[in-house]
């Protein structure tokens, strides 16, 4: 039996891939962004019933491959850091696909002083520095949401309401109880919505039901929203940002949340990491964030439609 040991991606794929990662430290050495180097490995992990975390035996304790750097560095942000940048690997249980790998590469960045309106432009920033040379379109989400499937999502599936549940039954066939309604948000615009963001679009003020991590305000209607976005390109999702949550209060209160909602769904509770909750009480600066997915991006810029072709190694 021959075993191979060629990488997945071709050499010039390779070199491409490298060019792409000194372009973006190039451009936060430019911007003053200093780059930090955290941990892979941590005592605990998210309780977003969405992320799943590799757990790994260290010892006689269960510790966890980080799905984002994003704790981490709001420790540091807390600490007094200033503007920070994070490109390193980040893990996710996963299902592997052509556009999933359980281990990926993340870029992660944090402006001190920034909204979500700020960040969107430094994003653009970026994207030019790298060489995408498309301009870049904004759009709320309520529009483009209901642009492709005829629902408002600031009201539907509110006070109930079960017309989010009835589309996914008839699109999808999925009929699952005690489903929240930014699950089936998160199906329906993964499954009809995002596939028509060809062109570079940042998709802006969610529903308030997937604040995650961002604070919630009004829009121009008088909604409630969720100030984060979403970056989009050839029917990618590449990047999630937010305008951060500062209030430690809050923060609790969704992290209690969300363990709710896994108990309702069967799943094991987390325990929220008691570092990154002394760190909001400490004091996190108004900040906005982002994580990009680089694996995708160079998926974009090389037009190539696996994930595979694009890392050094898909498999073993």
């Amino acid at each position: 039996m021959t075993i191979g040991f060629t990488p997945t991606a071709t050499i010039k794929t390779l070199k491409a891939r490298a060019q792409l990662l000194a372009a973006i430290r190039a451009y936060f050495l430019q911007q003053h962004v200093t780059e930090v180097d955290v941990p892979a490995l941590g005592h605990f992990s998210v309780t977003d019933v969405h992320l799943a975390a590799l757990a790994v035996e260290v010892g006689n304790s269960t510790q966890y491959l980080q799905t984002s750097p994003e704790f981490y560095m709001k420790r540091l942000l807390a600490a007094g850091m200033g503007d920070i940048y994070s490109l390193g690997k980040a893990y996710r249980a996963d299902e592997s696909g052509s556009r999933h790998r359980p281990e990926f590469t993340m870029l992660e960045w944090y402006r001190c002083g920034f909204d979500d309106a700020a960040l969107m432009a430094d994003i653009a920033g970026l994207l030019q520095a790298v060489g995408v040379s498309e301009p870049i379109k904004q759009v709320a989400y309520g529009e483009v949401f209901e642009r492709v499937t005829g629902l408002n999502p600031h009201t539907a599936g509110e006070q109930g309401d079960d017309s989010l549940a009835q589309y996914a039954l008839q699109h999808f066939d999925a009929a699952w109880p005690n489903t929240p309604k930014s699950t089936w948000l998160d199906l329906i615009f993964s499954q009809h919505v995002e596939p028509t963001l060809l062109e570079p679009t940042f998709v802006f003020d969610f529903p308030a039901c997937q604040c995650a991590l961002a604070k919630i305000a009004n829009n121009s209607a008088g909604q409630k929203v969720a100030k984060r976005f979403e970056l989009y390109w050839q029917g990618l999702e590449l990047a999630n940002g937010y305008w951060e949550l500062t209030c430690p209060q809050e923060q609790r209160a969704r992290f209690d949340q969300d363990n709710a909602t896994r108990s309702k769904q069967g799943l094991q509770p987390i325990t929220p990491d008691p570092h990154f909750i002394a760190a909001m009480e400490h004091g996190l600066p108004e900040c906005a964030g982002v994580a990009l997915g680089v694996d995708r991006l160079l998926m974009c810029l090389l037009q190539e439609k696996d994930i595979a072709a694009v890392i050094p190694f898909a498999q073993g």
